[in-house]
C-alpha cells in the first residue's frame, strides 16, 4: 500500500504538470485568436485586442481542446475553433458591461470607458461575427446548430437577468435558470462542440456536454460568492459588484430568507427607493458573510463539481480525462 503522504505528493505533481499543460495550450489558443481580430477599422481591432487578448481564464477554449483531444482529435486547427467560445464570451461581457455600465472589466476599465458604450456594442458584434466565420468554416452542422442554440439561451439568459433586476423576490430557482443561461451553456457548448468536432458518437457529446453543464453552473456559483467575499485587487472588479448593479444572486436570496420579514423588507425598500451609498453595500455585503449561508453556496457549488466529475466516468479514463478532473477541482478553489 502506497503511504498517504506519498500518495497526496503524486496527486500534487499531478496538478503541477497538468498546470504546465494547461498554460502551453492556453499560449496556442491566445496565438490563434490573435489572428483572427484583424479588421479595416482600427477602433474595432482595438477594442477585439483589448477585450478578447488580454488578461482572462481561457476556461472554455481549454475545455474545448481538452474535450475534442479526449475523443481523439488530433488536429492542429483545434486552436483556431477553440477562440469561438473565447470569442462569443468576450462578446458577451462588452454588451454586459453596456447594460451594467460596468467601469471596470479583468482588472482594467472595461471597453466603454475606454471608446464609449457605443463603440463597445459595435465591438461584442464584430468579435462575433468575426469568430462565426469559424464556425461555418468547420463545416460541421451538429457543430453550428449547438452554437445556435446556444447563443439564443444566452441572449434569453441576459434579458431574464434585466427583467428580474431589482426583483428583491427573486426565488432560487429563477436564480439558477439565469446563471444556467447566461453561464453554464456556452461552457457545455464548448464541451460538446469538442466532441462533435472530433467525430464523436452521441453518447461521448452528451457525457461532455452534461459535464460541461455542471462545471459552468459550478464556476457562476462560485463568482457570485466571491462577489461577497473577495476584494477588488483579487477579484479584478468592485466586491458588490452585482448588489451596486440591483442583481440579487444567491448569498442575498440566501441571506433574505435568514431575515426577519419586517428587516428584509426594510432592507428592500432602502435599495429600491433610490440612489445608495457605498456604506450601503458595505452593510449588506457584512449582513451577507454574516449570515450563515455562503457555505451553502459552497456545498452548492461542490454538489455540482461532482455532478460534472461523475459525467466523466462514463468515458475511458486517460492522462486528458483526468486533465479535465483536475480543472473542475479547481474552479472550487479559485480566488478570482
Amino acid at each position: 500500500m502506497v503511504p498517504k503522504v506519498q500518495q497526496a505528493e503524486g496527486i500534487e505533481e499531478g496538478v503541477r504538470e497538468a498546470s504546465l499543460r494547461f498554460e502551453v495550450e492556453v499560449e496556442r489558443i491566445h496565438a490563434a485568436m490573435e489572428e483572427h481580430v484583424q479588421s479595416r477599422v482600427p477602433r474595432l481591432e482595438e477594442i477585439a485586442r483589448y477585450s478578447l487578448l488580454g488578461e482572462g481564464k481561457r476556461l472554455r477554449p481549454l475545455l474545448f481542446v481538452l474535450s475534442a483531444r479526449l475523443c481523439g482529435a488530433r488536429e492542429d486547427g483545434l486552436y483556431r475553433y477553440a477562440g469561438i467560445f473565447e470569442a462569443i464570451h468576450a462578446a458577451s461581457l462588452l454588451h454586459d458591461d453596456v447594460l451594467d455600465n460596468a467601469e471596470f472589466r479583468r482588472k482594467k476599465p472595461s471597453a466603454g470607458r475606454v471608446w464609449g458604450n457605443h463603440s463597445a456594442v459595435i465591438g461584442g458584434d464584430f468579435l462575433f461575427s468575426k469568430f462565426l466565420g469559424l464556425a461555418v468554416e468547420c463545416g460541421r452542422i451538429p457543430f453550428l446548430e449547438t452554437l445556435v442554440r446556444t447563443t439564443t439561451r444566452m441572449a434569453e439568459g441576459q434579458m431574464l437577468e434585466v427583467a428580474h433586476t431589482n426583483n428583491w423576490g427573486l426565488t432560487r430557482e429563477e436564480y439558477m435558470e439565469i446563471i444556467t443561461a447566461k453561464t453554464a451553456v456556452l461552457i457545455s457548448a464548448a464541451c460538446s462542440c469538442g466532441a462533435l468536432l472530433a467525430g464523436a458518437g452521441e453518447k461521448e457529446t452528451e457525457c461532455l456536454g452534461r459535464f460541461g453543464l455542471a462545471l459552468g453552473t459550478a464556476f457562476q456559483l462560485i463568482d457570485d460568492l466571491l462577489d461577497y467575499t473577495s476584494t477588488q485587487e483579487v477579484f479584478g472588479k468592485p466586491v458588490g459588484k452585482d448588489l451596486r448593479e440591483r442583481k440579487i444572486t444567491l448569498p442575498l436570496i440566501l441571506t433574505l430568507a435568514r431575515m426577519e420579514q419586517s428587516e428584509a423588507a426594510a432592507l428592500q425598500a432602502r435599495f429600491q427607493s433610490g440612489p445608495f451609498r457605498d456604506e450601503d453595500v458595505d452593510m449588506v455585503i457584512r449582513r451577507v458573510r454574516d449570515a450563515g449561508g455562503l457555505d451553502e453556496i459552497q456545498e452548492e457549488a461542490r454538489s455540482q463539481a461532482h455532478r460534472a466529475e461523475k459525467s466523466l466516468t462514463e468515458l475511458p479514463d486517460s492522462p486528458i480525462r483526468q486533465d479535465l478532473l483536475i480543472l473542475n477541482r479547481r474552479l472550487l478553489t479559485r480566488s478570482f
